[in-house]
């Protein structure tokens, strides 16, 4: 299946800290979260063990959302969360 990565989420990732990469991986590996507007939701948890905005954080939490079209993935947006999550 195709994945398609809207302009809007690869700006959205930048801004909070993740890729097309790590966005494709979600997709095709992460589990499942609730999501509204007949969207899908998957997330998945990175270790980062880095600093971000000079506070250091052990793992990131990459959410993505997004529809289907057909035989295409459409991606809506993303979101990065910092902190510490059981992997």
């Amino acid at each position: 299946m195709e994945i398609q990565i809207d302009p809007h989420t690869l700006e959205r990732a930048e801004e909070r800290g993740t890729n097309e990469t790590e966005i494709k991986d979600v997709i095709l590996s992460g589990f499942s979260i609730p999501a509204k507007y007949s969207r899908i939701g998957k997330a998945k948890v990175y270790d980062f063990e880095q600093n971000r905005h000079n506070k250091y954080y052990e793992h990131k939490r990459v959410e993505v959302f997004y529809l289907l079209e057909g035989d295409k993935i459409i991606t809506v947006t993303v979101y990065v969360f910092y902190g510490k999550w059981e992997v």
